[in-house]
């Protein structure tokens, strides 16, 4: 990944991250609601990592790609479900969790794009 890629990687994963801990948090109390906001926000980021390595991902082919990573959605329900119903510490664990698990799937994306992009190449 050149440095250039990296930077803009690196902008797009941390907005994506921050914007999915701000739902996080605000939605604790209500086990599975994050869900609806929180993938558009994983589909945007996906898109926007396509375009930093010049591949024109489709919605059908962001939703793909974001499903093959949404098994880590299973520990942001676990964690909601245990602990997202105590007001303060639910908001601080769910909004954790979504900005992680938002983290590492834009990183395992960026770098499965890359490697796309290069076979292209």
């Amino acid at each position: 990944m050149t440095n250039n890629e990296k930077i803009k990687c690196n902008a797009i994963i941390h907005s994506a991250s921050a914007e999915a801990a701000a739902v996080g948090a605000g939605l604790a109390q209500v086990p599975g609601s994050d869900n609806l906001v929180i993938t558009p926000i994983q589909l945007t980021m996906t898109i926007a990592l396509g375009k930093v390595f010049g591949l024109n991902l489709s919605e059908s082919a962001a939703k793909a790609a974001v499903g093959s990573k949404a098994a880590s959605t299973i520990g942001r329900t676990a964690s909601q479900v245990l602990l997202g119903w105590v007001p303060g510490v639910g908001n601080v664990i769910n909004a954790g969790t979504a900005a992680a698990i938002t983290e590492s799937m834009g990183w395992i994306l960026a770098k499965e794009f890359e490697k796309e992009a290069r076979h292209i190449a």
